[in-house]
């Protein structure tokens, strides 16, 4: 009886562990994102987790409404949520180096994502981001929500034509 318990809870741990692991489905349009570093989760070699548009809206889209130093007016933005991608690819680290088309690159706590909700905007005020608009992905912060948001160095942090997030 012992042994049965023992090998019906090592076969369980199996599945679970097998599940977790479980691959991320392949891009099936334009990558928008890349995800490198200390991921869990991943669709391509060298264990990076690639993502296309439709891949972001699935894990769900979340809108802030809020200021930013680089638009006129309250701006209406939609997107991803970081943590809820941070989970997707099973993220475990410190901090994130996000670059841009142009290799911007700044640092982000992890713990930002989880204090704050910090989306991947993929739409401003209804219309899909482009490279032309600093899309195809705009980090936001929820600038209006709390004083401490409205800081140079969180603007620093707020990359827009994001192509890559390394998890460290």
């Amino acid at each position: 009886m012992r042994r049965g318990l023992l090998a019906f809870a090592l076969i369980l741990l199996a599945a679970v562990s097998g599940r977790a692991a479980e691959p991320l489905p392949p891009p099936q349009g334009e990558v928008l994102l890349t995800i490198t570093g200390q991921i869990g989760r991943s669709n391509a070699a060298g264990g990076e987790a690639r993502f296309d548009r439709a891949m972001l809206e699935r894990i769900g889209l979340t809108e802030v409404v809020t200021s930013t130093p680089w638009h006129p007016k309250v701006m209406r933005f939609e997107g991803v949520l970081l943590r809820a991608l941070l989970s997707t690819v099973q993220a475990r680290g410190g901090s994130l180096l996000a670059v841009a088309h142009n290799d911007y690159t700044a640092r982000l706590p992890l713990q930002d994502a989880e204090r704050y909700d910090v989306i991947l905007a993929l739409r401003a005020d209804g219309r899909d981001l482009t490279l032309r608009d600093m899309g195809p992905l705009f980090i936001i912060y929820p600038y209006d929500s709390d004083r401490a948001l409205k800081a140079d160095g969180i603007y620093a942090r707020s990359v827009w034509q994001l192509r890559r997030l390394e998890v460290r």
